[in-house]
């Protein structure tokens, strides 16, 4: 596959998100990558287009690699994306996916902004990473960079992609072929499709035969309509301690034996009032039983949704965020505004993927920012909320920053450096590669050990 990667830091060659790009061209020498160092160029860029026009529509798919600045990508890249559609360059159906570096501030907005661009051009969005600045330089994050771009290989073979919603309005008929319906499922994994349709003949009812038909697995269904819930969440912080739920109706029990074992689930779902509907509501609170803690870790899941999702903004942030302080792989949103058949064939393809392949994917702001707000609050109630104390302790949550003394010190280093205008000036570009030192060392192994 030939890779565009559009760099867009303005530190060209000495932007740490490229060394990510580097490590996976190493790793994948089979597929040819071509750094455009945008950001670096884009006043010779508004000047003549004409090269980076040719590299982009000769390109199978297009890489963007950039640092997350002030909320969004850097406005080098911005001005990049405004040439594309100034000299109409034909991406159509062309890949595109994302690769950026921050500490997780805002990196979502980043994405999406990437994203929609992106489908406004007609590219085939898929799902990009949003790294650490510094993930690279271990383990982890070198195998999660590894499984991002294994995911990305994997879509553009299978085709499993976003694509621009319908108009407002537009819906799609679902429909279960005959084959389909014959398919042989395996039976080695519960999978669990959740929801409280009561209409046997609704788009959603349909919506779930069919992924039930195309899956590769066995599924069953929840329908949380018929369970005998005595209430809603009171608040009362009872199970905080004891784990057990004030009502005597059976929810926790049943939670936690009959669904959060399951390898992975699907939610179904009608948009109403710009919502999930009350009942979902209610089941979502009674899920309090659990406390903060994220029981479900790595489990990956997918949503059947029927309405204008692409026009429920707060809606796309629940969904999103709830998978990311999860530590949930989303797999995809199949709605019946597009065309509902495809989009579901394609999150069937992408459930069956994360779960044979035990894909995972770092958290983004979502659930990095949404789970150092948690670690904050239980340890401050570490008293009354037990269980979520001892959880917390057992995943290792409690990640305090001024435990790392080393990092603080040396960033006392770093400032007393950049205080000194005549240091700077002396030391000319050793800050960027000193910067890059450690990165450059993981790129050099790699060489050595080919």
């Amino acid at each position: 596959m030939k890779i565009a990667v559009i760099n867009g830091s303005p530190k060209g060659k000495y932007s740490i998100t490229l060394q990510t790009v580097l490590y996976l061209e190493k790793k994948y020498p089979q597929h040819e990558f071509s750094v455009l160092h945008a950001g670096q160029k884009i006043k010779a860029l508004e000047k003549d287009f004409s090269k980076a026009k040719e590299l982009l529509e000769t390109s199978d798919a297009v890489l963007f690699s950039y640092p997350v600045y002030t909320f969004l990508a850097p406005a080098q890249l911005h001005r990049f994306i405004e040439l594309m559609k100034e000299n109409s360059v034909n991406v159509t159906d062309k890949y595109a996916t994302q690769i950026s570096t921050s500490k997780h501030f805002y990196d979502i907005t980043a994405h999406k902004y990437i994203e929609e661009n992106s489908l406004d051009m007609g590219m085939r969005y898929i799902r990009g990473l949003s790294a650490d600045m510094e993930d690279l330089l271990a383990e982890k994050g070198r195998e999660d960079a590894e499984k991002f771009f294994e995911r990305f290989l994997w879509a553009t073979e299978k085709e499993i992609y976003t694509s621009s919603p319908r108009k407002k309005g537009c819906y799609s008929q679902v429909s279960a072929t005959a084959a389909e319906k014959n398919k042989k499922h395996k039976k080695d994994k519960d999978i669990i499709i959740l929801t409280d349709e009561t209409d046997i003949n609704s788009n959603l009812s349909k919506m779930i035969e069919r992924f039930r038909n195309v899956f590769a697995y066995d599924t069953r269904i929840v329908n949380i309509s018929e369970f005998p819930f005595a209430g809603g969440c009171l608040g009362c912080f009872r199970c905080a301690v004891s784990e057990k739920c004030v009502y005597k109706d059976g929810f926790d029990t049943f939670l936690r034996e009959n669904i959060q074992k399951a390898d992975a689930i699907v939610y179904a779902f009608k948009i109403s009032d710009h919502s999930m509907g009350s009942r979902f509501k209610m089941y979502d609170d009674r899920n309090f039983c659990n406390g903060h803690r994220t029981v479900t870790v790595g489990m990956p899941v997918g949503y059947l949704i029927s309405g204008e999702y692409s026009e429920e903004n707060n809606v796309r942030t629940v969904v999103e965020a709830r998978a990311e302080t999860g530590g949930n792989f989303l797999s995809g949103v199949a709605t019946d505004e597009t065309d509902t058949d495809k989009e579901i064939d394609m999150l069937a393809e992408s459930l069956t993927f994360a779960l044979e392949t035990k894909h995972t994917a770092p958290q983004n702001f979502w659930g990095v920012g949404g789970m150092k707000i948690f670690r904050d609050l239980i340890y401050q109630m570490r008293g009354m909320m037990k269980a979520d104390h001892k959880f917390y302790k057992k995943q290792g949550i409690y990640d305090f920053p001024q435990k790392n003394k080393g990092k603080s010190l040396l960033m006392y280093a770093v400032g007393a450096l950049l205080s000194s205008e005549k240091i700077l000036s002396k030391m000319g570009n050793k800050m960027n590669e000193g910067m890059l030192m450690p990165y450059e060392q993981i790129l050099k192994k790699m060489d050595e050990n080919k």
